[in-house]
């Protein structure tokens, strides 16, 4: 997808969106975007438990060629490069500003194997049986019609070919935002992260729900493993203050309730996470499904 070809917002052009994803579009080619650059070593030590047990569970040989969807700035489609050094990966996101920075990150580290394009991989279009492996970080729960884009990997796959992938579990289980949140509960209005099943975050929460998604699709051999693991936010407690706050989503909060709330929800945010610290710096608990399936 070319630059020029995009929208004049950044966007993709309308065709080449599925229908319900626009907003993502917007948002990832927007302020959450440009939070996701910034902050991009702060993501990749927050995952850092989380992402060697996903590269694991995708089975990448050296000859692999790997599918990375939501590949966001390139940290798993990076691992995934070093894993088939003669073998390729293809990185797809709808954000233009952290497929920039993923192709940074892939020129500086010699990875020529691994290349970017700007694509919803709900419609992409992906040739039959191109990949051995298709794997996402936290990129799958946001499409408006996963029953067709689970269709559509599994078409991407070859036949025996492996997905693997890590989504949510519930919100009441991740205390990496039920902490932030219950701070700011008392001073801000806290956001809607849509009803069960919707695209967001914790749309692939259920595990039948998954179950039944990747049946439907053309897997089998289905598995689901709960990871739960304590996540970075932060070397102390003012340094995950500012990242926390400075998502688009907190800012949005946080300029909705005016400057005084405002003010003492900071407070109580830093204090709630000060009681979180320890020696490896501001650590809240995560919780997660590692997906893995192979197509028939």
């Amino acid at each position: 997808m070319s630059q020029q070809a995009a929208g004049d917002d950044g966007t993709l052009p309308p065709d080449e969106v599925a229908a319900g994803n626009t907003a993502q579009a917007q948002a990832w080619n927007g302020a959450d975007g440009q939070y996701w650059v910034r902050y991009r070593e702060n993501l990749e030590e927050r995952y850092r438990r989380l992402t060697p047990r996903l590269m694991a569970a995708a089975g990448i040989r050296a000859d692999s060629r790997v599918l990375d969807v939501g590949c966001g700035s390139g940290g798993t489609s990076l691992a995934a490069g070093r894993a088939a050094p003669e073998g390729s990966v293809l990185g797809v996101d709808l954000s233009r500003p952290m497929l920039a920075e993923a192709r940074q990150q892939a020129a500086a580290a010699g990875l020529s194997q691994v290349a970017f394009e700007e694509g919803d991989a709900q419609i992409h279009h992906f040739a039959d049986g191109a990949f051995d492996v298709v794997l996402s970080r936290f990129g799958v729960m946001f499409f408006a019609d996963p029953r067709a884009a689970f269709h559509r990997l599994a078409r991407a796959l070859r036949p025996g070919g492996r997905l693997a992938f890590l989504c949510w579990r519930e919100l009441r289980e991740n205390a990496y935002l039920t902490v932030p949140f219950a701070a700011f509960a008392p001073h801000v209005q806290l956001p809607d992260l849509g009803a069960p099943g919707e695209p967001g975050p914790f749309s692939l929460a259920d595990a039948d729900r998954i179950t039944a998604l990747l049946g439907g699709a053309g897997f089998e051999d289905i598995s689901l493993t709960a990871l739960d693991e304590p996540m970075w936010v932060g070397t102390d407690a003012d340094d995950a203050v500012a990242s926390l706050a400075a998502m688009p989503m907190a800012q949005e909060m946080l300029s909705e309730a005016g400057e005084e709330a405002g003010a003492r929800a900071r407070a109580a945010l830093r204090d709630a996470l000060a009681a979180h610290q320890g020696p490896d710096g501001v650590t809240l608990g995560c919780a997660a499904w590692l997906v893995t399936a192979r197509r028939r």
